[in-house]
């Protein structure tokens, strides 16, 4: 089942969009299942788990970091992580930057902006975003990557809303992307729910777990 949804979903995603498969919590014989089907991008959200999963599965796998990232917890995950979606600090920036340091590394990571409603998550406001990026130079990151965005919409059924979220997220990289260089490429937004609208405001990359995995 998990082959079958896996390549339904790859089916209908437009080619500069990548797929992460969000793993957290399933047995590493459903993400073996994922892999042997082709899927090399896997995203967890605890880091114990995801340094478990490292160690136990196969090296080529990219593993994102997608939940919300302690500062004492990235020595965990530095040497190995492909990238951290989840930066809401400049304190976990310049963690993430002396743990990549430390291990000869540069780290891919996206800032997180909060979209939402919803109190409970994460990030930096647009306004909040905009002035890092402008003081960037003074952090002195030569082991971090910004790779760009991430964004988490409202859960709710008001699917203009959810686009309106979408849509101000890629109007804030899109703000950003002239004076960031090449690499600054990515738009993380959209998840099992809402991805179809993500992709259609500008996303490219989607983080999709249980309509690949099943509910948790």
């Amino acid at each position: 089942m998990i082959t079958e949804k896996l390549h339904k979903i790859k089916d209908i995603l437009p080619d500069h969009v990548t797929l992460v498969a969000v793993s957290k919590t399933k047995p590493n014989a459903a993400i073996e299942e994922a892999y042997n089907s082709g899927q090399r991008v896997f995203g967890e959200n605890r880091v114990q788990e995801l340094v478990d999963k490292y160690e136990s599965l196969p090296k080529d796998i990219e593993w994102h970091m997608i939940g919300h990232l302690q500062r004492n917890k990235v020595k965990y995950i530095a040497p190995f992580i492909s990238l951290i979606h989840g930066i809401d600090t400049p304190k976990l920036l310049k963690e993430v930057n002396k743990e990549a340091q430390k291990n000869g590394r540069i780290i891919d990571c996206l800032i997180q902006i909060h979209i939402a409603e919803e109190e409970s998550k994460h990030g930096f406001s647009i306004e909040e975003a905009k002035a890092l990026f402008e003081d960037l130079d003074s952090l002195n990151l030569k082991n971090i990557r910004l790779r760009g965005l991430m964004g988490m919409a409202t859960f709710t059924d008001d699917t203009e809303k959810v686009a309106n979220e979408f849509s101000s997220l890629k109007s804030c990289f899109d703000d950003l992307k002239p004076n960031q260089g090449s690499h600054f490429d990515t738009v993380s937004m959209g998840m099992s729910g809402d991805y179809p609208i993500a992709i259609e405001k500008g996303s490219t990359m989607v983080r999709i777990g249980s309509s690949i995995f099943g509910s948790r």
